[in-house]
C-alpha cells in the first residue's frame, strides 16, 4: 500500500459505533441545550456588546450580532446533520475520519486539541481573576506570588486558583455524566437568571434616544462589529463530541446544537438592546460595559450580582470543554493514532479517565503556569478549521449509501448552504492575524512529526486492514 492510500484510509463507522457501546446513553436535548450555552455564553456577553458598539457598530450592534449569527447557523447546520448520522464520539475528528480519511481527520483533531485546552486554560486564569477580586471584597488575599503565571521578575509563580478550579471540575466530571451535567445544568440556570435580572432592571432605564443614530459608523461598521462578535457564537460545536452517550441522537443533536445557538442568538441580542439603550454607546469602551452601566443608572448592587454572573458563564465554559477535550482525545487513542490507554472507559463510571486525567494536567500545567495571552487567538482557527471540513464534509456524507440518515436531520438548500458556509468560515479564515498564522503552522508542523513518526505505525486502520 503507498503512502497516500495510507494516510487516506477511512474509518469503518461501525467499528466506531461498537467502541463507543461502553459510553451510556444518558443525555436528552435539554442536556445538550445546557452544554451548548454553558460553552457558548461566557464573559463575553457582558463585555463584547459593549466594546464592539463603541468602537464600530454603535447601537447597530444587534445587526452584528444577527449577521454573525446567520454566519454561523450555516456550519451549525452542518454540525447538525453530521451528529445525526454519525452518533459517535470525537466531533469532528471522527467526522473526518469517516469521511475524508485519517490524515484529515487527525489534522482536524490536532486543531481541535489545540482549541479545546488553550480556550479552557485560558478562561482559568480569567475565572481566577474574578474570583481573587471577589474575596478582595471581602478583605481576603492570596499572596502575590500565587495569583499569576510563572514570572519571577513581576513576583508571580503560580496561578493557584485557576489549578485548582480545573482540578475541581475535573473531579466532578470524573463522577459521571449524569452528576457532571446536572451540576452545569444549575450552573446555567443561575447565569441565564443573572443575565434576565440585568434585561428586567435594565429595561427600565432604556432612552430611546441612546439608539440614535443608529448606524453612527455606517454599513462597513456593521460587518466589522459582525466579523469581531462572530467568534462570541463558538463552542457550540462542543455538543457534537457527545454523541455518543445521546439518547435518540439522530432527533436529539440538531435539537442541542441549533437549538443552543437560537438561544445564544437572542441573549446576545437582548443584552445589547437594552445595553446601548441605558447608556450612550460612546461611554461603553471599558472593560466590564454592562457594570457600568448599572452603576451609570446608580444600580451598583445588581452590578456585583453580574460579576458572579462571570463566574457562572467562565465555570459552565470550563465543564463543557473539559468534558469534550475528554472524549476528543478518548476518540483519537481509540484510533491508536495517540498511545492506545488514552481510549480506555472506566467500566464503572462509564467516561474515558485516561484521557481525562492526561487533559486536566495540561490544562491544569498551562492555566498555572503559562502566559496565554498571545496564544488565545489560536482558539479560533482550529474552530474555523474544523468548521470548513463539517461543511465540505456535508457533500460526500450525503453521497456514502453505507451511512443511512432516513429519519434524522439534513442540511436544508444541499448543496448551496453547505458550500455558503465554506465560503465563510475562509472568510473568517482570512481575518485572523498573520501572528495567528505563524503560530498555528508551528502546531500543525508538531503534528505532522507526531503522526508520521507514531500515529501512521499504531493506527487502528492499520491494524484492520492488513
Amino acid at each position: 500500500m503507498g503512502i497516500k492510500e495510507r494516510i487516506f484510509r477511512k474509518e469503518s463507522l461501525a467499528r466506531y459505533l461498537d467502541q463507543d457501546k461502553k459510553f451510556t446513553k444518558t443525555l436528552n436535548a435539554k442536556d445538550l441545550i445546557g452544554m451548548g450555552i454553558g460553552a457558548v455564553i461566557g464573559t463575553g456577553i457582558f463585555i463584547l456588546p459593549g466594546t464592539v458598539a463603541a468602537l464600530h457598530s454603535g447601537p447597530a450592534i444587534i445587526l452584528s450580532f444577527v449577521l454573525a449569527a446567520l454566519v454561523c447557523s450555516t456550519a451549525a447546520m452542518c454540525y447538525a446533520e453530521f451528529s445525526s448520522a454519525l452518533p459517535i464520539a470525537g466531533s469532528a475528528y471522527s467526522f473526518g475520519n469517516v469521511i475524508f480519511g485519517e490524515i484529515v481527520g487527525w489534522f482536524l483533531g490536532w486543531a481541535l486539541i489545540l482549541e479545546y485546552m488553550l480556550a479552557v486554560a485560558a478562561v482559568s486564569t480569567g475565572w481566577a481573576s474574578y474570583f481573587n477580586s471577589l474575596i478582595a471584597g471581602f478583605g481576603l488575599h492570596l499572596p502575590t506570588a500565587l495569583t499569576g503565571n510563572f514570572d519571577p521578575a513581576h513576583g508571580t509563580y503560580v496561578n493557584l486558583v485557576a489549578i485548582l478550579i480545573v482540578l475541581f471540575i475535573s473531579f466532578i466530571l470524573s463522577r459521571g455524566v449524569r452528576t457532571s451535567i446536572s451540576l452545569n445544568n444549575i450552573m446555567v440556570a443561575i447565569k441565564l437568571a443573572i443575565i434576565i435580572l440585568f434585561l428586567v432592571v435594565g429595561v427600565f432605564y432604556v432612552k430611546p434616544a441612546n439608539w440614535s443614530p443608529f448606524v453612527p459608523f455606517g454599513y462597513k461598521g456593521i460587518l466589522t462589529g459582525a466579523s469581531l462578535v462572530f467568534f462570541a457564537y463558538l463552542g457550540f460545536d462542543v455538543v457534537a463530541a457527545s454523541a455518543a452517550e445521546v439518547k435518540h441522537p439522530e432527533k436529539n443533536m440538531p435539537r442541542g446544537i441549533i437549538g443552543t445557538l437560537i438561544i445564544c442568538t437572542i441573549l446576545y441580542i437582548l443584552v445589547s438592546m437594552v445595553l446601548t439603550g441605558m447608556v450612550k454607546y460612546t461611554k461603553l469602551n471599558v472593560g466590564d460595559p454592562v457594570a457600568f452601566a448599572l452603576q451609570f443608572v446608580h444600580q451598583d448592587s445588581i452590578a456585583g450580582i453580574i460579576s458572579l454572573g462571570a463566574l457562572a458563564g467562565m465555570f459552565t465554559m470550563m465543564v463543557t470543554m473539559i468534558f469534550s477535550s475528554s472524549r476528543l482525545i478518548y476518540s483519537i487513542g481509540r484510533d491508536g493514532l495517540l498511545p492506545k490507554f488514552l481510549g480506555h472507559i472506566n467500566p464503572k463510571t462509564h467516561i474515558p479517565d485516561h484521557s481525562m486525567a492526561i487533559v486536566t494536567i495540561i490544562i491544569a500545567f498551562m492555566g498555572g503556569f503559562v502566559s496565554l495571552t498571545q496564544l488565545t487567538n489560536l482558539v479560533n482557527i482550529g474552530t474555523l478549521i474544523a468548521f470548513t471540513f463539517v461543511s465540505l464534509g456535508i457533500i460526500p456524507l450525503r453521497k456514502r449509501k453505507d451511512i443511512p440518515n432516513e429519519t434524522g436531520y439534513k442540511v436544508p438548500f444541499y448543496p448551496i448552504l453547505p458550500i455558503i458556509s465554506v465560503l465563510l468560515c475562509i472568510f473568517m479564515l482570512t481575518q485572523l492575524s498573520v501572528e495567528t498564522w505563524i503560530a498555528s503552522i508551528i502546531w500543525f508542523i508538531i503534528g505532522i512529526l507526531i503522526y508520521f513518526t507514531y500515529g501512521i505505525k499504531h493506527s487502528q486502520i492499520s491494524s484492520n486492514n492488513e
